[in-house]
């Protein structure tokens, strides 16, 4: 066994989030020399299930082990004919990981560090197209490069998210989104705190917005502060002028 391959492969695995477990079988299956082999593993994320199929094949004189791609199925409830698919391919050990492919398969958005076809490094946001598929019925890659002018810390900056206010939140909280995840995070309104949970929208340079539920809300509620000071604003200034009309109207009432 050519031990160099194997601890090569074990370490994509480890970042791409299949963790170690899938480790002893690696071993065997390269031990044996197979000409390609399938190691299968199921994750679980937000309460739900997802199944991957890991495809490692030969080289030509069986000396090198390539992991080239993986499939991912979110298994449906009632109906297998519904099961959600998709198949993500690996170059040098690298690429859409075990989180990140559930978060795409959610109709997340997922940013990752690219390389063109000069071998250029660029960073991008992906997603997931539904209306676009290949002959074999895979979803194709939507990309929003960094020059379509998305930046996800603009858009949550100075809505009120408490997370931006200290620079270790900030940094955990913007990871998190750029991973794909919906994040949860906390807004002060009206004197109390409220949770609610985001995610990262390129395609239309803002954000999705849900209650504590995960139920989609209109992203208005936390994007137009500025709407809710200004009518603030207009309400206190109506109510000062209406004050002296109401003090002429008490003093009316006690000289009767």
């Amino acid at each position: 066994m050519n031990t160099e391959n194997a601890e090569f492969l074990k370490k994509s695995l480890l970042n791409l989030g299949f963790g170690e477990s899938l480790n002893a079988d690696l071993e065997k299956q390269i031990a044996a020399r197979s000409p390609e082999f399938n190691l299968q593993t199921r994750h679980e994320f937000n309460q739900k299930a997802i199944d991957y199929t890991l495809h490692f094949k030969a080289g030509d004189n069986h000396e090198m082990y390539f992991f080239n791609k993986y499939d991912a199925n979110i298994p449906h409830q009632n109906d297998p004919a519904k099961d959600l698919k998709q198949s993500f391919f690996i170059n040098k050990g690298s690429g859409i990981t075990a989180k990140e492919a559930f978060n795409l398969m959610e109709g997340r958005a997922v940013h990752k560090q690219l390389y063109n076809l000069e071998g250029q490094k660029y960073q991008a946001w992906v997603a997931l197209d539904k209306d676009n598929l290949t002959e074999k019925g895979n979803m194709k890659l939507k990309h929003y490069h960094e020059n379509y002018g998305f930046d996800v810390k603009k858009v949550i900056s100075g809505i009120g998210i408490k997370e931006m206010d200290n620079p270790q939140s900030q940094e955990n909280l913007l990871r998190s989104l750029k991973k794909g995840n919906a994040q949860q995070v906390t807004v002060a309104e009206d004197g109390k705190d409220t949770k609610y949970y985001i995610a990262a929208n390129p395609q239309f340079k803002t954000i999705d917005l849900y209650d504590d539920s995960m139920k989609k809300i209109k992203r208005e509620l936390l994007l137009e502060p500025e709407s809710k000071t200004n009518k603030k604003l207009q309400q206190s200034e109506q109510a000062k002028e209406d004050l002296p009309a109401k003090k002429q109207t008490r003093k009316k009432g006690m000289s009767v």
